[in-house]
């Protein structure tokens, strides 16, 4: 039975995901701002809600390898991977803002997770600075969207009322998905003796970051790069600033030691997209492959250390 659930639930995260990346991008019309502001704000923190339910969830039960281990391989995951598919797909044209503000935002929150591991915990005080974070970064993101109207842009296809509807029915299939397949693919985890961190890395991680996965692959089919790379990178920082954040304020989450080396990857990770980002302004298809080869190599790496 678990098997026809996850089935399902990735039937789920397709077709929400279509009806989420049309609502966005007509709101994003309509508000006539770019669609990367939509990409790194509501589309970031509505694909993040299974990082959050289950970090959050996890961390209050006691369980910080899944709940610290799911946001690490979560973040790499959707460096690599969803960026990476996303590329093969079509390219992804990097814009200005998110390569001289959030791509760098991005290495700097994660080199200041890495600092707040080597301790061994995330305390409650550390989480308030990352939520503190999370709440400039955010009045920055909407200050620039303010500030950056587009007078010429076409008109959306759908009304106001009827974007949001979508949105939030395609939240909800993505919310909903994501959980069925996270649920059961952790179920089949267990079922072949999978570890408590490799779990949190792989299995969980890669479960929740589908939402992401789907939208942005969706959203570069439509050739909306705005939306796939702002959703990738605006998760990362979500996934970071606040859900460690509200996780650690919660319950200081412990961190195991073998996480800083995930940690020190994750910040690879994000160099190595802002390199690719710059070189030419865009991530094409051979930069997209080689992302997936470098997260195939990540997963070998942590089933046979």
């Amino acid at each position: 039975m678990m098997y026809v659930l996850l089935i399902l639930g990735f039937v789920l995260l397709i077709k929400g995901a279509d009806f989420f990346v049309d609502g966005a991008s007509s709101i994003a019309h309509i508000l006539k701002i770019p669609s990367v502001v939509i990409g790194l704000t509501v589309v970031a923190m509505g694909t993040s809600a299974p990082e959050a339910s289950v970090s959050i969830a996890a961390g209050i039960a006691g369980n910080s390898d899944i709940s610290l281990g799911n946001i690490i391989g979560s973040n790499i995951f959707n460096l690599l991977m969803v960026i990476g598919i996303s590329a093969v797909v079509y390219p992804v044209v990097s814009q200005k803002d998110i390569i001289g503000r959030d791509m760098w935002w991005n290495i700097g929150v994660s080199a200041a997770l890495f600092a707040l591991i080597l301790d061994g915990e995330i305390s409650r005080i550390e989480g308030v600075l990352l939520l503190l974070g999370m709440t400039v970064y955010l009045i920055i993101v909407i200050r620039n969207a303010l500030n950056t109207r587009i007078t010429d842009q076409t008109d959306a296809e759908m009304s106001l009322s009827k974007s949001i509807i979508a949105l939030v029915l395609g939240l909800g299939a993505i919310i909903a998905g994501g959980n069925m397949v996270v649920d059961n693919a952790e179920l089949i985890a267990k079922a072949w003796g999978m570890s408590d961190t490799l779990v949190g890395l792989t299995i969980v991680a890669v479960g929740t970051s589908l939402p992401e996965l789907v939208t942005s692959l969706t959203a570069a089919r439509k050739g909306d790069s705005g939306i796939a790379l702002g959703n990738a990178v605006g998760s990362c920082l979500f996934n970071i600033m606040f859900i460690l954040g509200l996780a650690s304020v919660l319950t200081p989450i412990h961190a195991a030691a073998e996480l800083v080396t995930d940690t020190g990857i994750m910040i690879a990770a994000s160099v190595i997209m802002l390199v690719l980002a710059l070189s030419g302004r865009k991530t094409n298809r051979k930069e997209g492959l080689l992302c997936v080869l470098l997260y195939a190599a990540y997963t070998v790496y942590i089933i046979f250390r």
